[in-house]
């Protein structure tokens, strides 16, 4: 198994993979996609996600407020920069000027994002003045109380990045525990201060004006398959049945929505 988070040009040709297998076939369950739409991606990362969608000859918009990522994306999607096809923003999403992002788009993508972002329901809120009329907005993230909810993985200290649930500990035995292995706190705290469960995203969906599409989860997160070998497995229906229990055991789950109609 490669090293997943350090190998940078792996994690953008994997995502840019997963991308075409799993994340555009499961949008055009609910969307058709065609070349010349405008694709926004917030926290695009290195942009391998928003690569596969250049190749299907969308264009694009990147955010991403770590502007060193940036710089691989630029350099691994060269030829759509040229070509004026895609550009980057290094901002935080809530710092990013409208006119910024040169008008509205056809599709949004957060993957593995939005368990990240501060303030969820005014982010999804506002994105809705982004989208073009008929347009939809993806999300792909973890469930809060999965077994590595907590990004866990990230972890330096090996015998922490492999062990499952203990995100869930109190808050303060939590910190002291990071504290004590010598992680990054503050990162790892944060993302505990953002969690997100299914319940509360889809109870968010509907509070802000959007319906849901597409809904998929996934007993055997797909991105498994580059990281561990494992085959990808949607949830079984019984569990995806079942409110709270099904986030315990639910490592992924995609969603599309788009506005209501008024």
């Amino acid at each position: 198994m490669f090293e997943f988070h350090a190998d940078r040009k792996r994690y953008f040709d994997i995502q840019r993979d997963n991308t075409v297998r799993f994340v555009i076939p499961f949008i055009e369950r609910g969307f058709t996609i065609l070349p010349g739409q405008r694709v926004l991606e917030i926290g695009c990362g290195e942009a391998g996600v928003l690569f596969a969608f250049l190749e299907r000859g969308c264009t694009g918009v990147g955010v991403e407020f770590d502007a060193t990522r940036l710089v691989h994306a630029a350099q691994w999607t060269k030829d759509y920069v040229e070509a004026g096809k895609v550009k980057y923003i290094d901002k935080d999403i809530y710092k990013v000027e409208v006119e910024e992002l040169g008008g509205k788009f056809d599709i949004i993508i957060l993957k593995d994002v939005i368990e990240h972002i501060h303030d969820q329901p005014k982010l999804i809120a506002e994105m809705k003045r982004l989208l073009t009329p008929n347009g939809v907005i993806f999300f792909g993230f973890p469930p809060w109380q999965m077994p590595f909810g907590g990004h866990q993985q990230i972890c330096k200290n090996k015998w922490l990045s492999k062990l499952p649930w203990y995100h869930l500990l109190p808050r303060g035995i939590y910190r002291y525990l990071l504290t004590r292995k010598n992680e990054n706190v503050e990162e790892m705290m944060e993302i505990r201060d953002t969690q997100i469960t299914i319940e509360r995203f889809e109870k968010i969906v509907r509070q802000t004006g959007y319906r849901i599409s597409a809904v998929t989860h996934y007993l055997i997160n797909p991105i498994y398959e580059y990281k561990f070998g494992w085959k990808p497995r949607q949830q079984f229906a019984i569990i995806r049945h079942i409110p709270w229990v099904r986030n315990f055991v639910t490592t992924c789950v995609y969603y599309l929505i788009t506005p209501e109609q008024k």
